[in-house]
């Protein structure tokens, strides 16, 4: 924070304007006054140059402040004062969109919406610290609770309901936490080794804790009044993202008109932080991630599909601001057409893929298969027969160099070819599959007595072929057997006695 930002904090910094100054300004003052203020309450805290780190709260010992006032001085400070009291006066106002012309940015309630949401950060960065004194001051009475109780404003109002009680059994903390953490609270007391505080140290935790329901009360008025406000100003571009997250992206997008200019990508930036290299794990802070990606609706979203969520919706909300620039569809309902339509694709995302369908196994055919025939099928497997001579080609005898035969530089081997002792049979033909000619390219051997295969020549002792008639030889052996044969009953042939 500047010098003059931690001036106007200070409570006991209070000009004698501001001491004299009493009734209700009327709204056309109030305007003024907003167009007046605009640049005191739009400066922004900037990191220092030399790359120093500011020292976090959560590191700073508390027990020794013994006023809330002294760490936590926002709730007293001018800027929230002035904030509240002109959401108040401007809160009950109806306005309607015909009264908005021109650019938004223009307008002076605007300004306010502005300044009303960078406060509200400013707010939980205060309750954050008044949640650190109270754990440091409650320690003593009761230092188990806030390991039990994480929520701060939860914590802090356990410790008020508490108070200074040591039997928390007689404490009703029902309406405050679950009645699975009131259980355990209540066992973890009656076993606590903490002490009672003292009325001085019991005030000084009270005051803190008033201070943190103020600081929450604060906070939600102010939420209220944005939301109420950023419907008129921005209707299509808050059914996007919510009123929260809306008036954020507008606030630092520099208005209405400069967030139309910019590209979707540069949407998805706007509110980013700049990452220093502390030595700590990034692993929960993504990169390239702002408002947008805080938004409730980026959120709710699986872990791994925010990025692509992210991407979605920066598309949806440049169409959005450009409607609300040209002041169409001030009902929001462009707006709310496009928040259906990306409700459609992330739950499309999150579809399970589909599942493969299991086919079952045909039926069995245990039928006699088709198999191929003809021709050339014929003359395959007669080409390719494993036949007796290509097995023994194939065998091989342990310490027996193998004969082997070749032309040129090809040479190949013989195997058992020659050298064993049985019998190779040629290869005979299958007559089912044997291959018939027709009947016109048939031969007719001749139609005599005699066979086809009787020659008439002769092979003889003498040297030389001998040509025979091979029907006298025929007609010799009939009477050979005419002679002995041809009385029908055999010749005795013997000796006489």
């Amino acid at each position: 924070m500047s010098l003059a930002d931690e001036l106007l904090a200070d409570p006991d910094f209070i000009t004698s304007r501001d001491e004299g100054a009493e009734g209700v300004e009327s709204d056309e003052d109030l305007m003024k006054d907003l167009e007046e203020s605009e640049e005191e309450f739009m400066e922004e805290d900037e990191d220092p140059e030399d790359g120093t780190e500011k020292p976090q709260f959560s590191q700073v010992e508390m027990k020794h402040v013994m006023d809330v006032r002294k760490v936590a001085k926002l709730l007293g400070s001018r800027q929230m004062r002035d904030v509240l009291s002109k959401i108040e006066q401007l809160k009950n106002t109806e306005r309607s969109q015909n009264q908005i012309l021109g650019p938004v940015e223009e307008d002076p309630e605007y300004k306010l919406i502005v300044q009303a949401n960078n406060l509200t950060v400013d707010i939980d960065n205060e309750i954050l610290i008044v949640h650190k004194f109270i754990r440091d001051h409650y320690a003593k009475k009761f230092p188990e609770l806030e390991s039990l109780v994480l929520n701060p404003l939860d914590y802090t109002r356990a410790v008020k309901a508490i108070g200074n009680e040591m039997d928390l059994t007689r404490v009703d903390l029902r309406s405050i936490l679950p009645s699975a953490t009131v259980m355990v609270v209540t066992v973890t007391g009656s076993t606590t080794n903490g002490q009672k505080l003292t009325e001085q140290e019991n005030e000084i935790v009270r005051d803190a804790c008033d201070m943190a329901l103020e600081l929450d009360a604060a906070k939600r008025k102010i939420l209220e009044y944005v939301e109420s406000r950023m419907t008129l100003i921005a209707p299509n571009l808050s059914a996007i993202v919510g009123s929260t997250t809306a008036a954020k992206i507008l606030g630092q997008a520099g208005g209405l008109s400069a967030l139309c200019k910019m590209p979707a990508c540069n949407v998805m930036l706007i509110g980013v932080q700049k990452k220093l290299s502390t030595g700590f794990s990034n692993i929960s802070s993504p990169r390239h991630t702002g408002y947008l990606f805080q938004s409730e609706l980026i959120q709710r979203t699986p872990p791994d599909l925010r990025i692509k969520a992210q991407k979605i919706v920066a598309a949806k909300c440049t169409l959005a601001a450009r409607m609300d620039r040209m002041h169409e569809s001030p009902d929001g309902l462009f707006g709310r057409t496009l928040r259906e339509q990306i409700d459609r694709k992330l739950e499309k995302l999150q579809e399970p893929p589909p599942t493969k369908a299991v086919k079952p196994l045909p039926v069995p055919d245990e039928g006699p298969k088709k198999r191929r025939a003809g021709k050339k099928v014929r003359r395959m497997k007669e080409a390719y027969a494993f036949t007796e001579l290509r097995k023994a080609q194939n065998r091989m005898a342990f310490g027996v160099p193998e004969d082997e035969t070749g032309s040129f530089d090809k040479t190949k081997g013989l195997g058992l070819i020659g050298q064993s002792t049985g019998k190779i049979r040629a290869a005979v033909a299958d007559q089912r599959v044997k291959a018939k000619a027709p009947k016109r390219h048939q031969f007719t051997g001749s139609s005599g007595a005699t066979s086809g295969l009787s020659s008439s020549l002769a092979f003889t002792p003498v040297q030389g072929i001998e040509l025979i008639n091979p029907e006298e030889a025929q007609k010799k052996v009939k009477e050979v057997n005419d002679r002995y044969f041809g009385g029908g009953a055999f010749l005795k042939v013997g000796k006489k006695q």
